[in-house]
């Protein structure tokens, strides 16, 4: 397969500790919000982020005839790294980010100075499987993951079944209520931030529609998660979580749980979002765990 370029900025003096930021799923590196990252280059860091194959301004693919997995995604990860000449780095992930970072700290430990998992599953949980059995309303077997919030299936229900936005207002439109449902009902929601921000979701992405690939590659790779491995990681662990999150709620804690030596931190209010009100908080325990 032909590699596709993939787009990332840096910010910081480049003999500043490195810090990758990796976002979830079908999301853009621009999610990582700028005053975020700013506090994170005031404390004293060299932070790059970067979208996704099939996101923002990296390279869309033609699946059908260059078909992927969520293995290639994780290459991709380290793609980043070298293009930035960093032999290894602190992965500070949001999302199914954190199932690259755990990954990356179970099979490539050297390339994996400290882990930082925001609002993450614990990778081989059958995260995916838990949220399609609640949106078809279907029991959860004993031991799975806790489900997301009802609001959050009530949401993604209607999002299936509903006809796709007729055009670049009712998908911004749409982009927002579902950023709204991900903030949780913690703290106030800005729908003016939120409009700002979806506006430039939409504008600086290729093909919009190309995020959709994701889930394709997804279900091409169904081994993508190993069982059983946590216990491996060696890279000192934050897991962190949102005290309102709705999508994967309690999952922090299980992540935990089950690295060796890691720690929890619980973000009064917080969803599934990363909003301003917990930037400072967010940075400054980021900063903490990366001082090292």
């Amino acid at each position: 397969m032909p590699e596709n370029n993939i787009w990332s900025e840096e910010f910081g003096a480049a003999t500043d500790a490195p810090i990758l930021l990796i976002m979830g799923s079908m999301s853009q590196g621009v999610l990582w919000p700028d005053e975020f990252v700013g506090r994170l280059t005031a404390g004293g860091r060299r932070v790059i982020r970067y979208d996704h194959r099939d996101t923002g301004r990296s390279d869309t693919i033609d699946f059908d005839k260059e078909p992927y997995t969520w293995d290639d995604i994780t290459n991709d990860v380290l793609r980043v790294m070298d293009a930035h000449g960093l032999n290894s780095a602190h992965l500070v992930c949001h999302s199914a980010g954190g199932l690259l970072g755990q990954l990356i700290a179970v099979e490539r430990p050297e390339r994996v100075r400290t882990l930082t998992v925001i609002g993450s599953s614990p990778l081989g949980g059958g995260e995916g499987a838990v949220i399609m059995r609640a949106l078809m309303g279907e029991p959860q077997p004993e031991g799975s993951l806790p489900p997301p919030a009802p609001e959050f299936v009530e949401f993604f229900r209607a999002l299936i079944t509903n006809p796709p936005p007729a055009d670049r207002r009712e998908q911004i439109d749409l982009m927002i209520a579902e950023q709204r449902v991900l903030h949780g009902t913690g703290l106030p929601f800005d729908e003016d931030a939120a409009r700002l921000l979806q506006e430039r979701i939409y504008d600086r992405a290729r093909d919009l529609s190309a995020v959709a690939n994701h889930r394709r590659a997804a279900a091409a790779n169904p081994d993508f998660e190993p069982v059983g491995v946590l216990d491996q990681i060696k890279a000192p662990t934050l897991a962190i979580e949102g005290t309102c999150e709705p999508a994967k709620p309690g999952h922090s804690a299980l992540i935990a749980e089950r690295i060796p030596g890691a720690r929890l931190m619980m973000v009064e209010g917080m969803g599934h979002t990363l909003p301003m009100e917990v930037h400072e908080e967010l940075a400054t325990a980021i900063l903490a765990h990366t001082a090292a």
